[in-house]
């Protein structure tokens, strides 16, 4: 549902990008520069990084976006975004690096993902000496604010910041489009099997939240709630958003077709986002916003 705080969001959205810059800001002591991660910790290189391992899918996008990729030596399966990652050197799974690899191409900033990267081998790697920043982004700021701190730690600012800008003010023109729209009652297929959603602290909620959608799971005490089928057919949305498997494989809303009693069934409101656009927090979030709002603007009409 539209709020207040999407009628000022271009001003609350640029007074954010001020602050993350500042923020984001080296030390004029050399060349020393200093941003604070996802976990709130500081981290300084003497020098931009020369080689920088991204140790998820969404982190690769990131360093590629704030303009790092020449510098980008590692990167982990599933890293298919920009085309060129897919050829760089790939030091196992998200979920288990082949710490042996990753090592011997001595990365001088490693980029690790905050819940998703083995905890026990990120801190052996910073045991070893290895400057480690955290990504972990929950919102439409905090991507902006990874672009900008991975521009710093990369020695590529202009970029960074251009790029985050124009993702804010993306995200806000959106924002306007849909902030009287009426609100659409939605359920975001995050995964099938087991059956996922999100609550309203994931930035996937708030896409839909953007786009005039209501979250119908948004006050579940889990940030990814494992369902069942009764569970959405309580809730009867009025429309039910999955991403799939792949780019161009909607089957997972094929067994909601076979649920007639529900609104979003009734009304043809089934709708496939491509994954890779909605389930990554990386600047591309923006393009699968559009997509979403798109879909929801259709559940509209709809309506009888």
């Amino acid at each position: 549902m539209a709020t207040d705080k999407q009628t000022c969001f271009l001003q609350l959205c640029l007074t954010a990008l001020a602050v993350l810059i500042s923020q984001s800001l080296w030390a004029q002591s050399g060349d020393i520069r200093c941003v604070e991660d996802d976990k709130f910790r500081q981290v300084c290189l003497e020098q931009p990084a020369q080689r920088i391992a991204a140790l998820s899918p969404g982190a690769t996008e990131l360093i590629y976006a704030a303009g790092g990729g020449d510098q980008v030596v590692a990167v982990v399966s599933y890293s298919d975004y920009p085309p060129e990652a897919k050829q760089v050197t790939s030091v196992g799974s998200h979920t288990r690096l082949d710490l042996e690899r990753l090592v011997s191409l001595k990365p001088d900033l490693v980029l690790a993902w905050r819940t998703g990267n083995p905890s026990e081998q990120i801190a052996t790697l910073e045991r070893i000496g290895m400057t480690v920043y955290y990504v972990e982004p929950h919102n439409f700021d905090d991507i902006a604010d990874n672009i900008v701190d991975m521009a710093v730690l990369a020695g590529t600012e202009e970029t960074g910041r251009k790029v985050a800008q124009e993702f804010l003010e993306g995200i806000d023109d959106l924002a306007h489009t849909y902030k009287d729209a009426d609100p659409v009652a939605t359920f975001y297929q995050v995964w099938d099997e087991p059956l996922m959603s999100m609550n309203h602290a994931h930035y996937i909620s708030k896409v839909v939240e953007l786009c005039g959608g209501v979250n119908v799971f948004a006050d579940s005490p889990r940030l990814i709630p494992r369902l069942n089928q009764e569970a959405i057919l309580i809730k009867n949305p009025e429309a039910i958003i999955a991403g799939g498997m792949g780019e161009r494989n909607a089957h997972w809303l094929d067994k909601w077709r076979a649920f007639p009693e529900l609104k979003a069934t009734q009304q043809n409101n089934l709708f496939f986002v491509p994954p890779s656009l909605i389930q990554r927090p990386t600047p591309r979030l923006l393009e699968g916003a559009r997509v979403m709002c798109e879909k929801l603007e259709i559940a509209r009409q709809h309506r009888d």
